[in-house]
């Protein structure tokens, strides 16, 4: 017969899981914690002079939005390692165990709790409803994959897109900094937001679950437990909502950017043919 160490058990990860993830949450946590407080502030200072001229508010909001391109950056790069080349996990979705893809979910369930600490203490400032409601949903996602070393790979593929939050945090910066909202760092910007957001947000949407309807009735599927599969599709489901939710504003924003831009255009053509 196999031993428990051969077949992975729901509910139990390697030996050493616990400790990997437990320290890859709490350095996480306090990393990001560490990045708020004094990172941003000292090194946002000297990089960009237009930070000190803002109120304490936009200030606080900033740094969020520092930490919220690190991390973004962080794991979704790293989960575009784990979903291109982590071996352990692309070749069994739902159980392949790998140290990265664990670690990664682990240092997005760190960012997660610091931000959501942060959110608290500044609830006046920078507190949002569906911030909270996001984080919450994503939170209990990675606590079970976490737990029962589950779905690792599907919680890297669904890390990817974090890969779009460093455009939407972008757009905030250039806005706090008062660039004009037809300048080329703008427009360029608002452009590329709403193109990678499409891409790593919404286009993922139907391939996820097309394979979710696929390893229905698998004996893989059905290790995973009642509360694994209904959680894993009703996490999802919510996260995908609100994605769509935020395509739809980005997508208006964007197209009354361009509406603007060309009327404006027309505008300045009218008006150099009469001078002419």
């Amino acid at each position: 017969m196999m031993s428990e160490r051969e077949i992975k058990v729901p509910g139990r990860g390697n030996m050493d899981s616990p400790t990997l993830v437990v320290s890859a949450v709490i350095s996480s946590l306090c990393a990001f914690q560490l990045l708020f407080h004094v990172v941003s502030y000292r090194f946002s200072a000297k990089l960009c002079p237009g930070f000190s001229t803002l109120s304490p508010e936009k200030k606080i909001e900033w740094n969020s939005r520092v930490v919220s391109t690190c991390h973004s950056l962080l794991v979704g790069l790293l989960g575009l390692y784990v979903f291109l080349f982590d071996e352990a996990t692309i070749s069994d979705p739902l159980w392949g165990d790998s140290s990265v893809a664990k670690v990664n979910v682990a240092i997005a369930s760190g960012y997660l709790l610091s931000d959501l600490l942060t959110i608290v203490l500044y609830w006046k400032v920078i507190g949002d409803k569906y911030f909270v409601i996001h984080h919450c949903t994503s939170l209990y996602a990675f606590f079970l994959i976490l737990e029962g070393s589950v779905l690792e790979y599907i919680g890297n593929f669904r890390l990817l897109a974090e890969l779009s939050s460093p455009f939407v945090n972008q757009r905030w910066f250039l806005e706090a900094l008062k660039y004009p909202k037809f300048s080329k760092a703008n427009v360029v910007n608002g452009i590329l937001m709403t193109v990678v957001f499409f891409t790593v947000r919404i286009v993922p949407i139907p391939f996820f679950y097309a394979f979710i309807c696929s390893v229905l009735g698998t004996e893989a599927y059905a290790r995973l437990g009642p509360l694994t599969q209904s959680s894993w599709v009703s996490t999802c489901a919510v996260l995908d909502v609100m994605n769509v939710m935020w395509m739809v504003k980005i997508s208006k924003g964007c197209l009354k950017v361009i509406s603007l831009i060309r009327q404006e255009k027309a505008s300045s053509s009218l008006q150099n043919g009469k001078v002419d």
